[in-house]
């Protein structure tokens, strides 16, 4: 007998919560009124009207392949970019998450869907994602428990502002007289 796999479940750090977002293939998703995560080729195919229509309801599916550059000067008419993990070892979408915050100044909500798991977790919240689609039971059970993983301390810099090094920190290398 064969175990079912369990649900995918949205978990912030605030903890889980109801998914209000549908993953559609197509634009006609649009007509539901309901927040739609198309996936890129579909959202390239909307019109400036169509999405400026759908603003608030309306997010990008970002595969590994993908180039970020396709969507940059789409941003603003984004809510949520979903980045795709199809696999434990491709690590393409942490890269797009630092971008998109860092680089692009992207303010809506980064969401992590397909392979999430419980030791990439913390390093996906320093990069800069705040949604995550989990599905992996031991993830599933720790996130329950109460339990992110992760470390209290780090090496390296962060791009999120809650995490900026007070003055002294950060690379020795790097630090001037005086701090």
């Amino acid at each position: 007998m064969t175990e079912a796999t369990p649900a995918i479940r949205l978990w912030t750090p605030e903890g889980f919560r109801e998914d209000g977002w549908i993953h559609a293939d197509d634009a006609a998703a649009l007509a539901s009124n309901r927040r739609v995560i198309l996936s890129l080729p579909a959202f390239l195919e909307l019109d400036a009207t169509q999405r400026e229509g759908a603003k608030e309801r309306l997010g990008v599916l970002l595969q590994p392949g993908d180039q970020l550059d396709a969507i940059v000067d789409l941003l603003d008419q984004l809510s949520l970019v979903a980045l795709a993990f199809p696999a434990f070892n491709d690590g393409r979408s942490f890269s797009k998450a630092e971008l998109l915050r860092s680089r692009h100044g992207f303010e809506g909500a980064v969401r992590a869907t397909g392979q999430v798991l419980i030791d990439q977790l913390p390093h996906m919240l320093r990069v800069g994602f705040d949604e995550f689609e989990v599905s992996h039971p031991v993830l599933l059970k720790r996130l329950e428990a109460g339990n992110s993983g992760g470390l209290p301390l780090y090496y390296q810099p962060s791009a999120k502002a809650a995490e900026k090094p007070v003055k002294g920190a950060g690379y020795s290398w790097r630090r001037g007289a005086g701090n």
